[in-house]
């Protein structure tokens, strides 16, 4: 991709999400995520009903008098996109590539969170990590943020979520809303999640493809591995390939929502087939409503 097609990507993405996050995101954003808790403003004297447990000595006794503690919330968040760029990503049998979903949620969050003052921060990696930018503020920085994702050419090509996971915990060390944007196509990657998902707000993002699903009755077609270049042929004109090939992808989908569920992980799940990212913005919905209950 050449620097004015780079230059056309970008702007179309920054138009179509804007006009996502100002027109169905507006509002839902900060009531879905908190900030870091409360933080000192001031003393005052003390008042009555005034909560004694707020009294500060030191000040009440320089003072001669009596002065409590006021906070105030601390609003600014960290967000870190940790963004899979295997591959696998460059995989789409319909109108899009996986890679393409991955930079339009990415920028969807990254806007959503500058719009509420927050910092974006971003991690991309494959069977390694490719690529780290620090958390800032500002439209320069999140242009910045979904070129990396569009430009980008990864030196590796597996995936290895365990690796992303590990090295958020080294550069993050407050606690910060996390997407993990991933086609999950790995394994051994439960207990970095685990782990993860202690110390951060943390929010899988699965993006699939239709043909990673179900296989069409087209004979004998020979398959590539895009993350390890292995290719061998598959008979798909049997049905009992077929229905083993989507029983076994089923499983491990179910596993993995299983686990999401069992560590009270909210997740989201993304199809290249879906020409908007309407379950993004129901997630927001979702959560919304949630806490506003609580």
């Amino acid at each position: 991709m050449d620097h004015t097609e780079l230059f056309k990507e970008i702007r179309k993405i920054e138009i179509i999400t804007r006009r996502l996050v100002n027109d169905q995101l507006a509002g839902q954003y900060q009531s879905v995520f908190k900030g870091r808790g409360m933080a000192f403003d001031e003393v005052r004297q003390y008042q009555m009903g005034d909560d004694v447990r707020l009294i500060d000595w030191n000040v009440s006794a320089r003072m001669n008098d009596v002065y409590v503690k006021l906070f105030t919330e601390e609003r600014e968040m960290t967000v870190m996109l940790i963004v899979d760029v295997s591959a696998s990503g460059m995989f789409g049998t319909t109108h899009q590539l996986k890679s393409r979903v991955a930079a339009k949620v990415a920028a969807t969050l990254a806007f959503s969170a500058i719009k509420n003052n927050d910092q974006v921060g971003l991690v991309m990696f494959t069977d390694r990590i490719e690529m780290y930018v620090p958390p800032k503020k500002g439209r320069k920085h999140v242009l910045r943020v979904i070129s990396e994702i569009l430009r980008f050419r990864p030196s590796g090509r597996g995936t290895d979520i365990k690796a992303g996971l590990d090295y958020l915990g080294k550069v993050t060390k407050h606690k910060a809303v996390v997407f993990l944007i991933s086609d999950f196509i790995d394994e051994d990657w439960e207990r970095a999640l685990r782990l993860a998902q202690t110390r951060h707000d943390l929010i899988p993002i699965c993006i699939s493809d239709p043909r990673e699903e179900t296989l069409s009755d087209l004979g004998v077609v020979y398959v590539e591995d895009p993350e390890t270049g292995e290719v061998q042929p598959i008979d798909t004109s049997s049905r009992r390939m077929r229905e083993g090939f989507e029983k076994a992808v089923k499983q491990r989908r179910m596993a993995r929502e299983q686990l999401f569920r069992k560590l009270r992980v909210d997740y989201i799940n993304l199809s290249t087939a879906e020409k908007d990212l309407s379950p993004l913005v129901n997630f927001f919905r979702i959560r919304a409503k949630r806490a506003r209950r609580t």
